[in-house]
């Protein structure tokens, strides 16, 4: 679990007497805010290793935060997003949200509903990042497979015996069963099952058994 140093939330609003406002209340709970006027000033600074989040003011002078959020998803920048507006209208906070926004909040809204909504989406952005780690960890063992083993893989995931792999192949039962051992210690894998469930995570395609 991420320590509170480790959590960033951007700030990017054009006031700057917000802007510090919300730095205070963050550093009274411990987190450490950066603050933005503009969308362009953000997209300069490197996103950190650790979770974040994003607090974006919706009315920002020359574009609005519905236009930020769409530039972000575009250039595969995948942070949640709170927003916050004085002037918030029902068409426009079903936009945000269906785009993925975390909340909508219209000002003046309670410090705890912020606070709320940044731990929401910090919480959202970590366990994103775990899932990132896991599937990355889960394709370097797959790449570890050789062509044969990765078809052992498809055949035991699909509940095939090592004797019918064997004869699926075209091999030894011996054969089938080295194939089938080296596969699940490369992979990690206790069970069939929990193979399957790596599969289905690495959205690898089903073997059909014949």
């Amino acid at each position: 679990m991420s320590s509170s140093a480790d959590r960033t939330v951007f700030i990017i609003d054009d006031d700057p007497d917000i802007r510090a406002s919300m730095r205070r209340l963050l550093k009274s709970v411990g987190l450490r805010a950066e603050l933005f006027a503009s969308p362009q000033e953000f997209l300069q600074h490197k996103i950190p290793e650790g979770p974040s989040c994003l607090v974006l003011d919706m009315r920002l002078p020359g574009t609005n935060g519905l236009e930020v959020q769409r530039n972000l998803i575009r250039t595969g920048i995948n942070i949640p997003v709170i927003f916050i507006t004085a002037h918030g209208d029902i068409p426009m906070t079903v936009k945000a949200m269906k785009s993925g926004a975390v909340e909508f909040l219209t000002k003046p809204f309670r410090d705890q509903d912020l606070l709320d909504a940044i731990e929401q989406a910090l919480q959202r952005d970590q366990a994103a990042r775990e899932h990132q780690n896991e599937i990355a960890e889960l394709q370097n063992r797959y790449r570890s497979l050789t062509a044969r083993e990765r078809e052992v893989m498809g055949l035991l995931v699909c509940g095939m015996q090592t004797k019918q792999i064997a004869s699926k192949l075209g091999t030894s039962e011996i054969t089938a069963a080295v194939h089938r051992g080296r596969v699940m210690h490369k992979m990690q894998a206790g069970a069939p099952a929990e193979l399957g469930r790596m599969a289905e995570k690495l959205k690898l395609p089903a073997e059909t058994p014949s």
